[in-house]
């Protein structure tokens, strides 16, 4: 078992200091200004707490394609803008993506070394990040942000249980549906228009079609078949080849049999 060590405040700042030269395309975090601010695992700190973890988060912009990389400093973050897909890599070489992340989604395994899967921008991403020892530092200083974090891995436990029904029992127009829904809940945090109707939103799809595929088990054909009925049943409108419109959440969601 890995006893986190305890930092005084200048080991902290000395670590986010070493995170800052790693890259110039990390920036010290301004947690007053942070869109995601009431939403992200750090909610449950005061001001003055905050001021604690400010020391040590940085800041890093991730362009669409390229693998967020598990360094050895930087290995958690929270998500800001953008798309995260999580892909596993078989035995033989095929890649799996199980998972997706959308802001305010914490990304990283606490107290673990290795990580079976790999986090790649499926858009470009703002990540706040954290170094390893400085974040579980912070764990151990503040019992809220511990229990922040466990109620997370709740809710991401209870979506993987919720995909595991999807995939195991729902047809192939029911899973297409199912994902365009997650996805327009989740629309006003992957930087889309939405308007002040609540039961319509727009969105760029972060993922290909081929992903879409990939992701839901089902072939190219299959995917691009069930999002011409959807559009053809009026319950999706497609702008262009990605972006989707959703006049109705609500007949989105009765199509995906929620």
């Amino acid at each position: 078992m890995t006893v986190p060590v305890l930092l005084n405040e200048d080991m902290l700042e000395e670590a986010g200091t070493r995170m800052e030269n790693q890259t110039t395309s990390q920036l010290p975090a301004k947690c007053d200004a942070c869109v995601v601010r009431h939403k992200a695992i750090c909610a449950v700190l005061t001001n003055d707490e905050l001021r604690g973890f400010n020391r040590i988060a940085r800041q890093r912009l991730v362009p669409a394609g390229q693998v967020i990389a598990v360094e050895s400093e930087i290995v958690f973050a929270n998500i800001m803008e953008g798309v995260v897909k999580l892909t596993e890599t078989l035995a033989d070489g095929r890649q799996q993506i199980v998972g997706l992340q959308f802001p305010p989604d914490f990304l990283g395994r606490i107290y673990a070394r290795e990580t079976p899967y790999f986090a790649e921008a499926a858009t470009d991403v703002e990540l706040c990040s954290f170094p390893r020892v400085g974040f579980e530092t912070m764990l151990e200083r503040y019992p809220g942000l511990q229990r922040r974090l466990f109620e997370n891995t709740l809710d991401e436990l209870d979506a993987a249980r919720e995909w595991m029904l999807l995939l195991g029992r729902k047809t192939a127009q029911e899973k297409v549906a199912s994902l365009l829904f997650m996805i327009a809940k989740r629309a006003p945090s992957v930087g889309c228009a939405h308007g002040p109707d609540m039961n319509f939103a727009t969105f760029s799809l972060p993922l290909t079609r081929a992903d879409l595929a990939d992701y839901l088990g089902l072939t190219l054909e299959t995917v691009s078949r069930q999002i011409t009925k959807l559009k053809t049943a009026g319950i999706i409108e497609l702008a262009d080849n990605r972006e989707i419109i959703v006049p109705d959440i609500d007949a989105l969601e009765k199509v995906s049999g929620a």
